[in-house]
């Protein structure tokens, strides 16, 4: 996978593009080539989508850790009181 295609697509265009490239391998009547040259670029889109949802779902669980420990604090203690 090229860098370029990482650092420069956003979540949405790589998901966009990806739609794109699987309508246009189930609609056929690409060569053979052309197939696999689509494929192996979904397959590229794919991994930059994962990536992002990857992140984000590191962002979330950090940010849920943050607020649990806020709870879980002496002030934040909802037991004791």
């Amino acid at each position: 996978m090229s860098s370029t295609t990482e650092e420069t697509l956003s979540y949405e265009q790589a998901r966009d593009e990806l739609i794109e490239v699987v309508r246009r391998l189930e609609a056929g009547g690409t060569s053979l080539e052309e197939s696999l040259a689509l494929w192996e670029r979904g397959e590229e889109l794919a991994r930059v989508c994962r990536r992002w949802l990857e992140g984000a779902r590191a962002r979330l669980d950090a940010a849920l850790a943050v607020e649990e420990e806020g709870e879980e604090g002496p002030e934040g203690d909802a037991e004791g009181e």
